[in-house]
């Protein structure tokens, strides 16, 4: 079996690889750019740029099963190619997001609900068979406070007490190793969620304490917090995160049992998470 694994340079693509590898599997690591890829040894690198077709079919050449990032602009065209090249199998990343009511209207969830139904309408078709993998918020998040905790001001949070459901990268990977390498555990949609439901100040408190050091926070008004990431946040996306938020506000989480399931343990905890990222939130 040869799986070909998109968005190589992403934390949950390269732990991927490693896990293939590891068990003999052979992978193929496909990017953008795949020169800037280190991947295992015995990993082949490949160009595919899922917002160009005209790398699909080079890369797809000889793969029987596929890992697929959600870019929603080619999933068409990324489906079709992958029918001509007799691809078996693709595991998608999506996200928990799509199972939200107003899901096609929401920017972040809308690009992996339009390739989720890309991808099942094909595999309705025969084409190949399409599994769903559903995170909800990635515990990697949290990396995004690390330069403000590293000066010692901390985050500046719209909704302190906004919950989440932090799943580890690894957690992330290994059910997507799970689907790829178990025949049985194809054609499914699986939401998977870190063992504990977290507010923000639960998290940094977590972090405080892994770290050793003050993990401070301010609170600031919906506004104040749009404003200040208007710079690399476009309007829409900052919309969304604000909603869900405030949708979310003093609201735990529900929880699954998904990566026990899938992967035989229980899903790696917030404060494991911390401890493997603690460095990058040191000076």
């Amino acid at each position: 079996m040869t799986v070909l694994v998109t968005g190589s340079r992403g934390r949950v693509a390269s732990t991927l690889l490693g896990l293939l590898d590891a068990a003999g599997v052979r992978a193929r690591a496909g990017s953008k750019n795949p020169t800037d890829l280190s991947p295992p040894p015995r990993v082949d690198t490949v160009h595919c740029d899922l917002s160009d077709p005209e790398t699909f079919d080079a890369a797809l050449k000889g793969v029987d099963s596929v890992f697929l990032y959600a870019e929603a602009a080619h999933v068409g065209a990324f489906a079709d190619r992958a029918r001509a090249a007799g691809v078996e199998h693709i595991a998608l990343l999506s996200s928990s997001s799509v199972l939200d009511p107003d899901a096609a209207e929401n920017p972040i969830a809308a690009s992996h609900l339009a390739a989720e139904r890309a991808l099942s309408a094909a595999a309705e078709s025969g084409a190949f068979e399409a599994t769903h993998l559903r995170p909800g918020a990635f515990a990697t998040n949290a990396l995004q406070w690390a330069g403000a905790l590293r000066d010692g001001r901390g985050p500046a949070l719209p909704y302190p007490h906004a919950y989440g459901d932090p799943i580890h990268e690894r957690d992330v990977a290994e059910a997507a190793f799970a689907v790829l390498t178990e025949p049985r555990l194809r054609g499914s949609s699986y939401v998977l969620t870190g063992p504990e439901s977290l507010d923000f100040t639960e998290q940094l408190a977590i972090l405080a304490e892994v770290t050793g050091r003050p993990a401070p926070y301010t609170t600031v008004t919906p506004e104040e917090w749009k404003k200040s990431v208007s710079p690399f946040v476009p309007e829409p996306f900052a919309d969304a995160l604000l909603s869900y938020w405030s949708s979310h506000d003093g609201r735990p989480t529900p929880l699954t049992r998904t990566v026990e399931t899938l992967c035989g343990h229980p899903a790696r905890t917030f404060t494991t998470w911390a401890q493997d990222h603690a460095r990058a939130f040191h000076p």
